[in-house]
């Protein structure tokens, strides 16, 4: 009874993340799909990093002293948000990059030099962009604007560095637009270590903020952005020796986006650097079981 009811559970949960109609018949499109044309995301990476400058600039002219302004649940909210969201992304992308290694393996034998691996790492050229890796990716772009959110957080907690976090999540946005776009390789990897990192993350930071007890100085956010960026230079490794050594047959789609993608992990390693220099400068789990240490403390 129970071994019955787990298959249909999984039954149902393989249908919704890679058998839907929706997702199989996926293709990226500026018509019919919410913020997916060049003047939207322009206006929207404008208005954003607009926005969050004049706010830091009004609150540093208003606040002599860097007193975060009070924002209550929100950031515990949106936290369990990410988490949640990064975790239906992760496991959607999982389980579609097997359906699809799956229903094309017969192209794979005797006739291409592709294996999984290569595909996974070096889309094909004229790869365009649909079906389901491509609508998790879709996913994936959308709740980049969700993300943003942080930089607005740490604008109005008045953390040092939050013009850098502001440009780094303006970047992001970018980046995920130029994978559907371009059609860009090794994406689905990279979205996988992303929304794991982040269901990780974000995970412990909605632990944190609702008051649960947790290890004091629990480097967790800093533990998954090692590992990310750790992941995404391997990924580029792997991307430069199949594009230009020739292993892939042709060179590998979306390499254009692809540099782009290469210059933005270099300034995120430069924001990781700078914010991770300086202890609480841009770890949000850590400065929050710092404080709560130091609260302890004067107690």
């Amino acid at each position: 009874m129970a071994a019955a009811a787990t298959s249909t559970a999984s039954a149902t949960a393989a249908y919704w993340l890679t058998e839907h109609p929706a997702i199989v018949s996926f293709r990226w499109s500026p018509m019919g799909l919410w913020f997916s044309t060049w003047a939207f995301l322009l206006g929207f990476l404008a208005s954003y990093v607009a926005l969050c400058l004049a706010l830091d600039a009004i609150l540093a002219a208003l606040l002599r002293r860097r007193r975060p302004l009070p924002l209550g649940p929100l950031p515990a909210a949106h936290a369990f948000l990410m988490a949640a969201v990064s975790a239906a992304i992760f496991a959607g992308t999982l389980l579609s990059a097997l359906a699809e290694i799956r229903d094309t393996r017969w192209s794979w034998r005797g006739r291409s030099r592709t294996t999984p691996f290569r595909w996974l790492l070096c889309f094909p050229p004229g790869t365009r962009s649909s079906g389901r890796v491509f609508f998790w990716s879709y996913a994936y772009y959308l709740s980049r604007y969700l993300h943003a959110a942080r930089g607005l957080f740490a604008v109005l907690r008045r953390r040092r560095g939050a013009a850098a976090r502001v440009f780094a999540h303006a970047a992001s946005v970018a980046m995920a637009f130029l994978w559907l776009e371009f059609s860009q390789s090794f994406q689905v990897l990279a979205i996988l270590a992303s929304t794991l990192a982040h269901a990780v993350a974000f995970g412990f930071r909605f632990w944190v903020g609702a008051g649960l007890p947790a290890a004091r100085g629990a480097p967790v956010a800093l533990a998954c952005q090692c590992a990310l960026l750790g992941c995404n230079l391997l990924c580029h490794v792997g991307v430069v020796w199949m594009h230009f050594g020739g292993v892939a047959g042709g060179g590998c789609s979306g390499i254009g986006a692809w540099v782009f993608n290469t210059l933005l992990n270099a300034a995120l390693l430069w924001v990781f650097l700078h914010c991770y220099g300086k202890r609480g400068v841009c770890d949000d789990d850590g400065g929050a079981t710092a404080a709560r240490a130091r609260h302890d403390k004067d107690l």
